[in-house]
């Protein structure tokens, strides 16, 4: 009980911490200076990891000179700020606006991998990580978006910096997705809706596969097509398990 009481305790203050964001009136107490001059308070904070000063200072250059020389950095630093200060509504927001007005910006690959990096932390629900709860049946919306922005550093900026580490993520999303879908269709199995199971089964096998995902999915196809009398569909689901999978024990009864 001690334990769990700490742990509430620890989310009120994270919650706390990232409800926070620039409103109006912190940015008007911003202090009449330069666009330099508030820039340099800016990137004082951010170099100390102060996201929350930093947030409205970099609001107050934006708002008040928005055609200056460095206009786009400071956008660029607070997408960076929204993110690691937890809001990613202001973040995404920002993004949007950013892409939309300046597609061709040198550092737009850095803005996609921003936005996919915040609809990641949409998924990381910290009450159920912390109370051990599988979360594979919820729908996967933001991870989709962020497999998105992933793969577009890939295929139009290949030579990106972030192009690495958003291969490395997309294969991570992959098995996330292909988890939801399983476990999609073990809820169609539990429904006797056998036709609906057996159509996600086949979209593990035919779009995440390899994966330990593929071999439950092929033993849900092949039970299925038997239920529903399609011996064809059953035939090619059962050669592809006895193939790829011969120690499955669902082969020994097939």
């Amino acid at each position: 009980m001690i334990k769990f009481t700490v742990k509430i305790a620890t989310v009120l203050l994270f919650l706390t911490l990232t409800a926070c964001s620039s409103s109006p009136e912190k940015i008007d107490k911003v202090p009449d200076k330069s666009a330099q001059a508030l820039y340099l308070d800016a990137k004082g904070a951010l170099d100390n990891g102060l996201y929350q000063k930093a947030i409205p200072i970099l609001s107050a250059i934006d708002s008040r000179y928005p055609f200056g020389a460095i206009s786009h950095q400071v956008q660029l630093d607070l997408i960076y700020a929204y993110y690691k200060s937890g809001d990613v509504a202001q973040g995404t927001a920002l993004v949007d606006r950013f892409l939309r007005l300046n597609p061709g910006h040198k550092n737009i690959d850095y803005v996609y991998y921003m936005r996919a990096l915040m609809n990641l932390s949409l998924e990381e629900n910290l009450f159920q990580e912390m109370a051990g709860i599988d979360r594979s049946d919820r729908d996967p919306k933001h991870s989709r978006s962020a497999f998105d922005d992933f793969r577009t550093i890939l295929t139009q900026y290949p030579e990106s910096k972030y192009a690495s580490d958003a291969r490395k993520r997309m294969m991570s999303i992959k098995s996330r997705l292909a988890d939801y879908e399983l476990a999609a269709a073990r809820f169609f199995m539990k429904r006797k809706a056998f036709a609906a199971a057996a159509n996600r089964g086949r979209y593990i096998v035919e779009y995440f596969g390899p994966g330990k995902q593929v071999e439950e999915a092929l033993v849900i196809m092949i039970e299925c097509y038997e239920i529903l009398g399609l011996d064809d569909l059953k035939r090619n689901a059962r050669q592809v398990l006895v193939l790829n999978y011969p120690n499955n024990p669902a082969v020994k009864g097939l």
